[in-house]
C-alpha cells in the first residue's frame, strides 16, 4: 500500500523509453547523490556500469547507454535542452572523459565501462549496477531496478516505509478500483474530485495546477513538434515519420505560430467524419515519433505509450468540446493518473515484466476512463471504460524490432487511443450494474497473464516481430 501521486504516473522526461532511458538516467542521478552523501565522490577514480536482463538485451536500441552517461553528468531529463544530448554524449565518447556529477573529471570509455550483460537479476528484469573505484583501492557499488514508468527502486526498498506512511495520510487511501468507487459513493464526488483531495495532502492547489499545466504544455508541444518534423527516425530501421504528412493533409492552410495557436487552428478546421480517426492517429503518432528520436515526452504511464493520453485528450478538445479549457484538462489528467496507479499497484506498468499490455493496455485504460468522466459518465462507467480498454489488450506482447521503440510501438499508440475512445463510448451506453467484469478483476487477470507470458515476449526482442522480421528487410 504505497503512496502514488498522479505526478508519479505522469512524469516529464526524455524518450525513447521510461524503463530503459528515464529510469537508468534517474538511477545514475541517485547514485551520484549517494556518493556525495557518503563524501566519496571526490575519491572516485573510475566508474563502471553493468546492465542486466532487458536493459542489456534492448538497451542500445533504447538509448540506455546515453541515459546512463547523461545521468552521470548530472543533467536533468526534465529540463535538459534536447538539442544538446548528442553533443554531450559524443564529447564523452570521443574524449573518453566524464565530468562525474558535474564536479569531477575521470577517465571513462563508454565502449568498455558500460557493460551489456545478457544475465537477468532475480529481483526484476530491468537491473543495473554502478561501481566506483576509489583512491584507496576500495570499491563502492549499488544495484538499481528500473521497474517501469521511470520508477527506480533498490532491492531493500528503504523508502517503501515512507510511501506506506504517506499513503495513510491520504484522505482517501485507494489501492483498488472498488475502494475508489466506495469513496465516490460515500462522498458523492466524482473520481477527479476524490483524487484532487488526495493530491492536496501532498502539495498546494497552486503547485498542483502549475505541474498539471507543465504536463499538458509538454504534451501539446510534443504533438506540435511531431506534426512539424519530417524525415526518418534515428536507429537504423529508416522508419519514415508519418505525422508530418498526415497533419499537412488534415490542417490545410489555417495560419498559426505556436502550439496553443495550433490547437485553436485545429478547432476551427472543419473535420469530416472519416477524418476523426485520422486526427487521433496523427496526434498519437506525432508523440511517439518525438519519443523515438530522444525528444521530451510525458510518461503516460510510460514513454513507449506516451501518445495515447495526449491523443485522446486532444480528441476531446478538438472534436467533442471546442470550449474545453484547463479545468477539463486537469480533470482528465487526475482521472487518468489514478487509473494508472491502480494498475501499477495491482499489476505492472513495465513491458519487461508484463509485455505491451502493461504499457499500451494501461495507457488505453487510463485514457478511456478519463474521457468517460469528461463526457459525463458516472464513476462506475469510468472504471467500466478502463476495464473494457484493458480487456482488449490482454496478452499484448512487447516485441520491438531491433530493440527500438518504433515498430510496432509507434502504431500501437494510435490503436490504443482509438480503442480508448471506443471503450468510453461503450461504457457511456451501458449500465454498469450489468457489467460482468469489474476493473479489479481485469487488473488481476493482467498480472496473471504477465506472469504466465514467456520472457521472450517481454521487451527482450527475442520473440514475435522482433525475430519474425529481418532487419535487412527494413
Amino acid at each position: 500500500m504505497e503512496c502514488i501521486s498522479i505526478f508519479d504516473m505522469l512524469k516529464i522526461g526524455v524518450g525513447p523509453s521510461s524503463s530503459h532511458t528515464l529510469g537508468p538516467w534517474r538511477a545514475a542521478e541517485r547514485w551520484i547523490k549517494e556518493l556525495e552523501k557518503s563524501d566519496s565522490l571526490s575519491d572516485v577514480t573510475a566508474v563502471k556500469v553493468q546492465m542486466y536482463g532487458s536493459l542489456s538485451l534492448t538497451g542500445k536500441g533504447h538509448a540506455t547507454d546515453y541515459a546512463v552517461i547523461l545521468g552521470l553528468l548530472a543533467t536533468d531529463p526534465e529540463y535538459i535542452p534536447i538539442d544538446t544530448i548528442h553533443e554531450l554524449v559524443a564529447n564523452v565518447t570521443q574524449k573518453k572523459k566524464l565530468h562525474l556529477g558535474g564536479k569531477l573529471e575521470i577517465n571513462f570509455d563508454p565502449k568498455t565501462d558500460i557493460v551489456f550483460n545478457r544475465k537477468f537479476l532475480p529481483y526484476h528484469a530491468n537491473g543495473l549496477k554502478f561501481e566506483a573505484k576509489l583512491k584507496s583501492g576500495k570499491k563502492k557499488s549499488k544495484k538499481y531496478y528500473s521497474i517501469g514508468g521511470g520508477f527506480v527502486v533498490v532491492e531493500e526498498r528503504r523508502n517503501a516505509k515512507k510511501k506506506v506512511e504517506a499513503f495513510k495520510t491520504f484522505p482517501f487511501p485507494i489501492q483498488k478500483g472498488n475502494e475508489l468507487l466506495h469513496f465516490c459513493e460515500k462522498e458523492k464526488k466524482s473520481i477527479s474530485e476524490i483524487i484532487l483531495e488526495n493530491e492536496r495532502s501532498l502539495r498546494t492547489d497552486e503547485e498542483i495546477n502549475l505541474q498539471l499545466r507543465r504536463v499538458w504544455d509538454t504534451m501539446l508541444e510534443c504533438m506540435y513538434t511531431g506534426c512539424h518534423t519530417e524525415g526518418k527516425l534515428p536507429g537504423g530501421l529508416h522508419v519514415k515519420r508519418r505525422a508530418f504528412e498526415m497533419h499537412k493533409n488534415l490542417i490545410g492552410s489555417v495560419p498559426y505560430n505556436n502550439p496553443n495557436e495550433w490547437l485553436n487552428a485545429i478547432r476551427q478546421t472543419e473535420v469530416k467524419f472519416r477524418q476523426i480517426l485520422q486526427w487521433v492517429s496523427c496526434f498519437a503518432l506525432s508523440v511517439n515519433e518525438v519519443n523515438a528520436s530522444l525528444g521530451r515526452v510525458v510518461t503516460a504511464p510510460t514513454n513507449g505509450s506516451a501518445g495515447v493520453i495526449p491523443a485522446v485528450l486532444m480528441y476531446y478538445l478538438v472534436i467533442e468540446n471546442h470550449a474545453g479549457n484547463f479545468e477539463h484538462i486537469k480533470q482528465f489528467l487526475l482521472v487518468a493518473g489514478e487509473i494508472g496507479s491502480i494498475f501499477k499497484k495491482g499489476a505492472t506498468i513495465s513491458a519487461a515484466m508484463g509485455g505491451c499490455q502493461a504499457e499500451i493496455g494501461v495507457s488505453s485504460a487510463m485514457a478511456a476512463g478519463a474521457l468517460t468522466e469528461l463526457l459525463g459518465g458516472s464513476p462506475e462507467q469510468v472504471l467500466m471504460a478502463a476495464e473494457i480498454a484493458m480487456e482488449h489488450h490482454l496478452g499484448l506482447t512487447c516485441d520491438p524490432i531491433g530493440g527500438l521503440v518504433q515498430i510496432p510501438c509507434i502504431e500501437r499508440n494510435s490503436m490504443g487511443a482509438i480503442k480508448a475512445i471506443n471503450a468510453a463510448e461503450l461504457a457511456l451506453g451501458s449500465d454498469p450494474k450489468e457489467a460482468k467484469v469489474p476493473l479489479d478483476k481485469v487488473v488481476q487477470t493482467m498480472w496473471e497473464t504477465a506472469k504466465d507470458m514467456n520472457s521472450k515476449y517481454k521487451e527482450t526482442s527475442e520473440g514475435g516481430l522482433a525475430v519474425g522480421v529481418f532487419l535487412s528487410d527494413c
